[in-house]
Protein backbone atom coordinates (compact mmCIF):
# COMPACT_ATOMS: atom_id res chain seq x y z
CA UNK A 1 0.00 0.00 0.00
CA UNK A 2 1.61 3.14 -0.88
CA UNK A 3 2.34 5.83 1.76
CA UNK A 4 -0.63 9.01 2.07
CA UNK A 5 0.77 12.10 0.51
CA UNK A 6 1.63 15.32 2.35
CA UNK A 7 1.09 18.61 0.89
CA UNK A 8 3.95 20.66 1.06
CA UNK A 9 4.18 23.39 3.42
CA UNK A 10 2.44 26.28 2.55
CA UNK A 11 4.96 29.59 2.05
CA UNK A 12 5.21 32.48 3.99
CA UNK A 13 5.92 35.91 2.88
CA UNK A 14 6.36 37.10 6.13
CA UNK A 15 9.41 35.48 6.71
CA UNK A 16 11.09 36.97 3.69
CA UNK A 17 12.12 40.24 5.09
CA UNK A 18 13.60 38.48 8.03
CA UNK A 19 15.68 35.86 5.94
CA UNK A 20 16.93 38.84 3.93
CA UNK A 21 17.77 40.80 6.60
CA UNK A 22 19.46 38.03 8.35
CA UNK A 23 21.50 36.95 5.48
CA UNK A 24 22.49 40.73 4.69
CA UNK A 25 23.29 41.42 8.37
CA UNK A 26 25.49 38.04 8.23
CA UNK A 27 27.32 38.96 4.94
CA UNK A 28 28.17 42.53 5.87
CA UNK A 29 30.03 41.32 8.86
CA UNK A 30 31.57 38.70 7.07
CA UNK A 31 32.74 41.67 4.43
CA UNK A 32 33.72 44.03 6.89
CA UNK A 33 35.79 41.68 8.59
CA UNK A 34 37.67 40.39 5.87
CA UNK A 35 38.20 43.70 4.37
CA UNK A 36 39.70 45.29 8.22
CA UNK A 37 41.80 42.15 7.96
CA UNK A 38 43.48 42.80 4.26
CA UNK A 39 43.25 46.96 5.13
CA UNK A 40 45.02 46.35 8.28
CA UNK A 41 47.62 44.35 6.65
CA UNK A 42 48.01 46.34 3.36
CA UNK A 43 48.32 49.76 5.96
CA UNK A 44 51.30 47.68 7.66
CA UNK A 45 52.67 46.43 4.86
CA UNK A 46 52.81 50.12 3.17
CA UNK A 47 54.21 51.88 6.62
CA UNK A 48 57.18 49.85 7.02
CA UNK A 49 57.87 50.24 2.97
CA UNK A 50 57.46 54.01 4.19
CA UNK A 51 59.45 53.52 7.48
CA UNK A 52 56.43 55.39 9.10
CA UNK A 53 54.17 54.71 12.19
CA UNK A 54 51.13 52.91 10.22
CA UNK A 55 47.26 54.45 11.29
CA UNK A 56 45.08 51.62 11.62
CA UNK A 57 42.33 54.71 11.55
CA UNK A 58 42.67 54.37 7.49
CA UNK A 59 42.39 50.67 7.55
CA UNK A 60 38.48 51.48 9.25
CA UNK A 61 37.51 54.51 7.95
CA UNK A 62 38.87 53.96 4.18
CA UNK A 63 39.00 50.41 3.43
CA UNK A 64 36.57 48.62 5.84
CA UNK A 65 33.57 50.75 5.73
CA UNK A 66 32.87 51.14 2.61
CA UNK A 67 33.51 47.83 1.41
CA UNK A 68 31.15 47.08 4.24
CA UNK A 69 28.65 49.37 2.71
CA UNK A 70 29.08 47.96 -0.87
CA UNK A 71 29.01 44.27 0.60
CA UNK A 72 25.38 45.33 2.31
CA UNK A 73 23.76 47.34 -0.37
CA UNK A 74 24.93 43.51 -3.00
CA UNK A 75 23.52 41.11 -0.50
CA UNK A 76 20.26 42.99 0.18
CA UNK A 77 19.81 43.29 -3.29
CA UNK A 78 20.63 39.98 -4.55
CA UNK A 79 19.23 38.32 -1.59
CA UNK A 80 15.41 39.98 -1.96
CA UNK A 81 15.39 39.02 -5.39
CA UNK A 82 16.40 34.97 -4.58
CA UNK A 83 13.79 35.22 -1.65
CA UNK A 84 11.06 36.68 -3.50
CA UNK A 85 11.55 34.26 -6.34
CA UNK A 86 12.04 31.32 -4.50
CA UNK A 87 8.98 32.01 -2.80
CA UNK A 88 7.55 32.49 -5.97
CA UNK A 89 8.31 29.19 -7.13
CA UNK A 90 7.28 27.57 -3.79
CA UNK A 91 4.23 28.85 -3.95
CA UNK A 92 3.15 27.69 -7.65
CA UNK A 93 4.43 24.26 -6.37
CA UNK A 94 2.15 23.96 -3.64
CA UNK A 95 -0.82 24.79 -5.33
CA UNK A 96 0.18 22.57 -8.49
CA UNK A 97 0.51 19.63 -5.56
CA UNK A 98 -2.56 20.89 -4.13
CA UNK A 99 -4.84 20.59 -7.25
CA UNK A 100 -3.02 17.27 -8.53
CA UNK A 101 -4.59 15.38 -4.85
Amino acid sequence: MPAPRTLPAKPRWYLIPVRVLLVTFLLTLLSFAVSLLLGIVGIVITSRAHGIHANMTLAYRHVALPVAAVAASIALISTAVLEIRSYRQTKILAEIAKASQ
